[in-house]
């Protein structure tokens, strides 16, 4: 990649999986503008980065992310006009389109308070894993701002549903772990020493699949939800013909016949567990 190096969180790739860590724990892992900035540049550009085929977002330290930084943007935003506000909120809706059209499966392994931004950013992700530590706060409203920010209120719905997302994004309570995984806001919890091995595992797995197909069912999940069942059926159906015509088809259909392992186009990368 030709982006420069972050100073804002960490990047790491071990075995075709790519780790994130947000490296601010002195202050919760807040984010600043400077951090809106460089995890969108990132997401941006991490597509085309053939050492890691799957990725993991975690924060270091007691938190996963806790939200803007009070000092550095809630406090400076009390003073910005109309444009300078919506140039930051469209700054931070950046952020979750990048990691909404990153090709690569992204897991967000989670181990204590995800909070405002960052409990969207943790949603934006395509499977989320958090120890009994972890919590969830879509807390808006209790800063008097709308529950639907950075996209929370096209995504929430769709992961727990309109009740439940109705509820979060209303009141901005902050929810246990246990009840996040009730609802579907959690895929599974897991004891706190386990979270990142968890976590890797799951984005190795991923990694050593097809990575074009994966890129193309982020893809039809994305761009499915405001279609009809009949153009649904009709998109998935050109996008299968595209995956046939791809060379992982061929080696799947090879090592079925041959009774042995696919392996998938880049996947040798992947290390065994």
């Amino acid at each position: 990649m030709s982006t420069p190096a972050p100073r804002s969180f960490r990047f790491e790739v071990d075995g075709g999986v790519g780790r994130i860590t947000l490296d601010r724990p002195d202050v919760l892992n807040a984010l600043t503008f400077e951090v809106y900035r460089e995890l969108t540049a990132f997401f941006e550009n991490v597509g085309t980065d053939p050492r890691a085929r799957a990725l993991v977002v975690t924060g270091e330290g007691r938190a996963f992310c806790s939200g803007g930084d009070v000092n550095d943007i809630i406090g400076p935003l009390l003073s910005y006009d109309m444009q300078g506000l919506l140039t930051f909120t469209r700054l931070t809706g950046a952020l979750v389109q990048a990691i909404r059209r990153c090709p690569k499966p992204v897991v967000a392994a989670v181990g204590g308070i995800a909070a405002g931004a960052g409990a969207v950013i943790s949603l934006a992700c395509d499977v989320r894993i958090a120890t009994e530590k972890a919590r969830f706060g879509f807390i808006f409203p209790q800063v008097g701002l709308c529950g639907a920010d950075m996209g929370a209120g096209w995504l929430l719905p769709r992961v727990v549903g309109l009740g439940h997302a109705s509820e979060l994004l209303l009141t901005g309570d902050v929810i246990g772990a246990e009840h996040a995984a009730r609802i579907g806001l959690v895929n599974r919890v897991v004891p706190v020493a386990r979270l990142m091995d968890e976590a890797t595992a799951l984005a190795r797995k991923l990694a050593r699949g097809p990575a074009f197909a994966h890129s193309m069912t982020k893809r039809m999940i994305e761009d499915e939800h405001p279609l009809g069942l009949d153009e649904a059926i009709e998109a998935e159906a050109q996008a299968q013909a595209i995956c046939m015509q791809h060379p992982d088809f061929r080696a799947a259909y090879e090592a079925f016949r041959d009774k042995k392992k696919a392996v998938f186009e880049g996947a040798e990368i992947v290390g065994e567990d």
